[in-house]
């Protein structure tokens, strides 16, 4: 009895592939790089999506570098510094966003013309220190609201881009965050509640 038990236990799962199965689907479509037929997203929407994060992240690293040369002021030297840290954390996603595009077998978008467009962020102006941030909270308020829609979307279908864009929502609930805490320092209440 004890023995069914054990080999019942060890039996393969009916949902793992075996290994000769693996290595013949991997001889197969070798032009689609790292797109293996078990990939279940649909890699042209996909794509078309990650272009649309890739122009966001983008335009989010043009808005955080202008806000940290033209932040004038008492503070400022401190809110130029995290603006420039959040740049560059952005330019960490757009990065990993071209990445992710080139691995599903699509050539990142890097076209300034209609850039503004394609981002769900608005470029934003410069302003008072107060004003910039307001513009850097609304546009971390958007991105996290559209990743989660993007996290959704892609579930279990495309799990590296669903870890992916995970990860991009973490940095921007901290960015978030941050420019929630400069705007409630700088007007001594919050904007948002």
């Amino acid at each position: 009895m004890p023995d069914t038990a054990v080999r019942a236990h060890t039996k393969p799962d009916a949902f793992l592939s075996d290994v000769t199965t693996l290595r013949e689907r991997a001889r197969k479509s070798l032009d689609n790089g790292a797109v293996t037929p078990t990939y279940e997203g649909d890699k042209d929407k996909a794509i078309e999506l990650l272009q649309n994060v890739l122009a966001t992240e983008i335009v989010c690293v043009l808005r955080y570098t202008m806000h940290s040369i033209s932040v004038e002021g008492l503070s400022s030297q401190s809110v130029a510094e995290e603006f420039a840290e959040h740049a560059k954390d952005e330019r960490q996603h757009v990065m990993a966003a071209a990445e992710r595009i080139d691995q599903l077998g699509g050539i990142p978008n890097f076209n300034p013309e209609g850039l503004a467009s394609r981002s769900a962020t608005e470029y934003g102006q410069p302003g008072t220190l107060v004003e910039m941030v307001k513009q850097d909270l609304i546009a971390e308020r958007i991105a996290i609201d559209h990743y989660r829609e993007l996290i959704r979307y892609f579930g279990d279908k495309d799990p590296t881009t669903r870890i992916m864009l995970e990860g991009f929502l973490a940095d921007e609930e901290d960015h978030a965050t941050d420019m929630h805490d400069l705007l409630v320092s700088h007007e001594g209440r919050p904007f948002l509640d």
